[in-house]
């Protein structure tokens, strides 16, 4: 027996490859990252649309980003950032 037998010899089966679900693995994320492109693409589109009827997509992110934070963490860090900037002379 070569050394490659034997290494398949001493695996259990469940550690083997097949190349079927080897196969439908790797197209399940390629369809993934193409529906996560699809979307990107979107949001974009989303964004263009909202900065065209004036809105400032900046802080509209900014805003998404924040509801998806707990409000107790939002006072927090904005607790936080006043002391800072009265420390710094900035109110």
């Amino acid at each position: 027996m070569d050394e490659t037998q034997t290494e398949t010899a001493d695996r259990p089966d469940t550690y083997r490859v097949t190349a079927e679900e080897l196969r439908q693995f790797i197209e399940r994320i390629e369809r993934l990252d193409a529906e996560k492109k699809d979307i990107a693409d979107q949001q974009k589109e989303v964004m263009a649309e909202a900065k065209s009827r004036g809105y400032d997509t900046k802080v509209i992110r900014k805003v998404i980003a924040l509801r998806k934070r707990e409000p107790d963490d939002i006072a927090e860090e904005e607790a936080m950032l006043e002391i800072y900037k009265e420390a710094l002379g900035m109110r």
